[in-house]
């Protein structure tokens, strides 16, 4: 659980290493691209063909089209639209790049274009961090900083082929990316995150990573900003930025990543609107301008043989000094093949068509770029042009493997770059008091996500808050020792520190000061500057759903970090900084495609839910899958009730009814059992000495837990306390008075000694009679048993149930919301109610135990009386397949519960304790049929249930209240619907 910080001399070092298998340059090596076309298609001689063809059919000004592209808008009225198609019609553009609106009207125009087009268009988007940078309703992938803390490349391939599926999706062909800018200077304000690093080679490394993810599956990459922006303090889009290095110093830091992509066949290049003396000194010469850059440095000295994008030519760092058409021409001049963002392509034509005759370029140049544009589209497919299929285009865009690929990326970037005295992941859950703060944001999700590993209390705050509003969230945090604190505001401008507030700094060091302070970094990692010296740091890089989920997974040990600073902010926190540091095995939350299992087929699940629903067999539910640790599935459905007054959510808390009898009171007695403080071998009377001379005194413990000792399934005891419909008055009261202070429900008490006269009703139960010729009582699940083994654990332990088990068990595991008589620790509003209960109580139930005995025991049964929501079943769950170890707990050893959970006697299909599909092939009993006989768990009266498969190390988990407000509403036994989830989650299991 150690985190081994790497300095930026080891990252080094693997850099160098992997040069080999990325193809990176060796000292000395002799490079030989003469020879290399990126644009060649695999069937050249068709290629050629093609090229020829559509050539040969434009006369010279048509064909003057193709070199370009403008930008297009599906987010735009009508006018837009018939501008762009007039500019398709009669000017026969070469391409489109297109910005702002949604996949579906995009699909539609980039149809309607194309059928339009003499030749089929080129359409490009700059999608840097994927579709999301520029369309409505589609995930986000990493920026390019994030994705250089990553110390895997084939993770960052993987993107590029995804975006690659998406752009085809799409019907696009270029994707402007990656930005290959080694950014050096950390106040560059254009660059900054959308570089990968501040070392040439890292950059290398993933830039090829990525382009080869783009190309190898049939979308052209463009490296830009040629021949480098990473060392700029002003933004091209609003001025002419100048780089005053020295030529040796700009090809051996920023042209050094080209080099690297142009190996291995990089197909375009965009060119940046820079000023760089040392290259070409002409007063406000912008590099795409500039026949040395274009045409000398980057296609003669570093043999480029692939496409030249100019920058967008309507940025002010050339708009703002040349006229539109002007601009265009010159840079048809300096050697670019593509005018990008052109603002008049009919003025621009006509320029260059004056260039020619005036022979500043010939029409052979022009001929060739025009050959080369018409190469590209062959190799893009365009030759074949297909019409984009817009019926579900969104779930095609956003399927769940995309989901996963970035959660993968966010994952493995989130990096901790301090952790002093390995304070993290965190540890005794059972001994601290935690508390979150956010400050300039909504870190709801994030907050949300921590209250999944423990309790919690939050705080929030905006940026700069004044005096008062710090002093008075000091006070409450004071409470508390360990405090995460969310950096939520942070932006991306360097000339106001990146969002963050000096006074918020100096509130979190004051706090750091006395307490356990973890501060997360959600967002631009050069504001990680001001955290230089905190002793437990993470950043994020990016604050969005995915970070603010995944960081309360590392700081929990749900998950190991990995991710390396990728630059330098800080003489402390320098590039190298962070490294590995190893998770606990405590549960972490996917989709289902990151355990081998099939999100759609879940779905299923849903139609199940909806059904069960409109047919009223519960009112509502949550549903939960884990697999090898990992939820994969956790969805909330339905209401409270059927006046539907409350939504259900994840975190809403169920009576667990009979749940209580494994996650309880058979947990205490495999607690004691791994202990050795008791054999399930000898009489309950040697535990319970009270016993001895009754009728229980004999019973063996392994017998009772079976269900095989002779008890009775069931006493009523509450009908003993009931007359005529009502209560007997020496019994309830309907408010606390001396000698009747035990909640039965709202508003009733029962007398003190109530569970004293239970306890004696039960030891004074009859036996069942011995069947003839038997000498052993046949199985009879009974509540009796469980009220037999309440009163071992507390005669053992010297301790009530609830406490028992709170303090050994539940605390531990940070499970605060499980727990008997919930209402004593949390909101009523927090738990759905049950029955209206007209026989009994009288009332509606809520946060009270349904089970009459139950309620009459205090709350506090060895049977029932437990409360949970899915989410703490699940741990407890993963506890027992863990072979009794979670997190930094151990609890139980694996032997006992291996004897605990194995089917125990050839009479029944349980366990000691525990429940078990039936042994016969087919049956599946309380369990679906597809559940492997080595699963074990339990069902509730109240509508829940739990299974875990230790084979395929898999849990479920059911909720539900289908006794609201009838516990004589049968309608989920009677349909099933428990087990058809279960079955469906393994039909969910793809077959390797």
């Amino acid at each position: 659980m150690r985190i081994k910080v790497w300095g930026i001399l080891t990252a080094l070092v693997i850099i160098f290493q992997a040069d080999a298998v990325m193809g990176l340059e060796k000292p000395g090596e002799e490079r030989n691209r003469e020879d290399r076309d990126p644009l060649a298609a695999k069937d050249q001689r068709k290629q050629m063909s093609w090229v020829d063809s559509v050539f040969r059919s434009q006369s010279f000004e048509e064909r003057l089209g193709q070199l370009f592209m403008v930008a297009a808008y599906s987010n735009k009225d009508s006018r837009h639209k018939e501008e762009i198609a007039k500019l398709v019609r009669e000017q026969n553009l070469g391409g489109l790049i297109f910005f702002q609106g949604g996949p579906v009207r995009q699909a539609n125009l980039t149809n309607y274009y194309q059928s339009i087009s003499k030749v089929p268009l080129f359409i490009a988007m700059d999608a840097e961090w994927g579709i999301n940078m520029r369309l409505d309703s589609i995930l986000t992938f990493p920026k390019a900083m994030t994705l250089g803390a990553l110390h895997r490349e084939d993770l960052i391939y993987e993107m590029g082929k995804e975006m690659a599926r998406q752009f085809k999706e799409l019907g696009m062909h270029i994707n402007f990316a990656p930005v290959v800018d080694v950014n050096s200077n950390p106040n560059n304000p254009v660059i900054g995150y959308r570089a990968f690093g501040e070392e040439k080679r890292l950059v290398a490394k993933k830039s090829v990573a990525y382009m080869k993810g783009l190309q190898d599956h049939g979308v052209m990459a463009n490296a830009k900003h040629f021949p480098g922006h990473g060392d700029t303090e002003t933004d091209s889009h609003y001025t002419l930025p100048v780089i005053k290095h020295s030529e040796t110093r700009i090809k051996d830091i920023d042209l050094y990543p080209y080099r690297e992509l142009i190996d291995q066949d990089l197909m375009s290049v965009m060119v940046a609107h820079l000023h760089i003396p040392s290259l070409d000194s002409e007063r406000n010469k912008a590099t795409t301008l500039s026949k040395y850059v274009v045409s000398d440095l980057l296609k003669t000295q570093m043999n480029f043989n692939g496409l030249v994008f100019t920058d967008a030519l309507n940025m002010k760092s050339v708009a703002g000094f040349y006229k539109p058409g002007e601009v265009d021409m010159l840079a048809l001049l300096a050697g670019n093949d593509i005018l990008l963002y052109s603002q008049d392509v009919p003025k621009a034509k006509a320029m260059i068509m004056q260039a020619i005759a005036e022979g500043k370029i010939t029409r052979e140049e022009v001929d060739d770029r025009v050959r080369k544009v018409l190469k590209a589209k062959y190799w893009a497919g365009l030759h074949q042009n297909k019409k984009i299929e817009t019926k579900n285009l969104l779930n095609r865009l956003n399927s769940p493997e995309t989901e996963l690929l970035v959660e993968k990326l966010f994952a493995e970037a989130i990096t901790v770059t301090s952790n002093r005295n390995n304070v993290l992941p965190l540890k005794y859950l059972d001994l601290q008091q935690f508390a979150s703060l956010t400050i300039g944001g909504d870190g709801k999700v994030f907050q949300k996500k921590l209250d999944k590993y423990t309790r919690f209390s939050h705080f929030e705050i905006p940026k700069g808050a004044d005096a008062a509003t710090l002093a008075s969230v000091e006070k409450k945090l004071w409470e508390h020792n360990v405090i995460i604190v969310g950096l939520m505001g942070i932006n991306n401008n360097p000339s106001r520190s990146f969002g963050i507030n000096n006074t918020d700094i100096q509130f979190i060091r004051k706090l750091s000061q006395q307490k356990t302070v973890v501060t997360v970094v959600f967002g631009n990692v050069y504001g990680a500057k001001n955290l230089s010296d905190f002793p437990h740091n993470i950043i994020a890089f990016e604050n969005n759903e995915f970070t603010q989920t995944l960081v309360p997974e590392v700081i929990f040990g749900g998950r190991n970090a990995y991710g390396i600073l990728p630059v330098s902010v800080s003489e402390e926190l320098r590039m190298g900084n962070g490294g590995y540091l190893e998770g606990m095995g405590r549960l972490s939350y996917s989709v289902p495609e990151s355990q081998g299992m099939d999100s759609r087929k879940l779905a299923e699940i849903d139609k199940v839910m909806e059904i069960s629903i409109s047919k009223r067999a519960f009112p509502g539910g949550v549903v939960l899958v884990a697999k090898n640790g990992q939820v994969v599935f956790e969805k909330a459905y339905g209401h409270y009730d059927y006046k539907k007054t409350r939504p259900v959510t994840t975190e809403t808390v169920y009576d667990l009814a009979s749940i209580t009898k494994v996650l309880a009171t058979t947990q205490a007695v495999m607690f004691l059992a791994s202990r050795n403080l008791i054999d399930m071998d000898r009489p309950i009377s040697q535990y319970v000495p009270e016993l001895k001379n009754t009728n229980k005194g004999d019973l063996i413990l392994k017998d009772i837990l079976a269900h095989e000792a002779g008890l009775v399934a069931f006493i009523p005891h509450y009908a003993k306390t009931v007359e005529a419909g009502s209560w007997k008055k020496e019994y309830y009261r309907d408010k606390p008075e001396p000698g009747f202070s035990i909640p039965v429900s709202n508003d009733m008490f029962a007398m003190n000694s109530l569970r004293d006269s239970l306890w004696i009703w039960t030891v004074k139960s009859d036996l069942r009679k011995l069947e003839p010729g038997r000498r052993k009582h046949s199985y009879v699940y009974s509540d009796l048993t469980m009220y037999l083994l309440q009163a071992l654990v507390e005669k053992v332990t010297n301790q009530p149930l609830d406490e028992f088990v709170s303090q050994n068990i539940y605390d531990p595991l940070g499970l605060h919301t499980m727990t008997f008589n919930p209402t004593m620790k949390y909101p009523q509003e927090w738990i759905a109610p049950t029955e209206d209960d007209i026989t009994f109580r009288k009332r509606l139930i809520q946060g009270y135990v349904h089970d009459p005995g139950a309620a009459m025991y205090g709350g506090v049964a060895g049977h029932a009386g437990l409360f949970g929501k899915a989410n703490d079943l699940a741990v407890m769950m993963q506890l027992m397949l863990n072979g009794g170890k979670y997190g930094d707990v151990e609890l139980l050893d694996e032997d006992t519960i291996r004897d605990f959970t194995k089917r125990q006697s050839n009479q029944s299909r349980r366990g000691w304790g525990w429940d078990k599909p039936e042994p016969e092939r087919g049956k599946g009993g309380s369990a679906g049929v597809l559940a492997p006989k080595s699963t074990f768990g339990h069902t509730g009266f109240t509508g829940t249930c739990v299974w875990a498969d230790p084979e395929n190390n898999l849990i479920y988990v059911f909720l539900s209240n289908r006794v609201h407000p009838d516990a004589n509403n049968n309608t989920l036994l009677k349909d099933g619907v428990r087990t058809q989830i279960h079955d469906i989650i393994y039909q969910a299991m793809k077959k390797s």
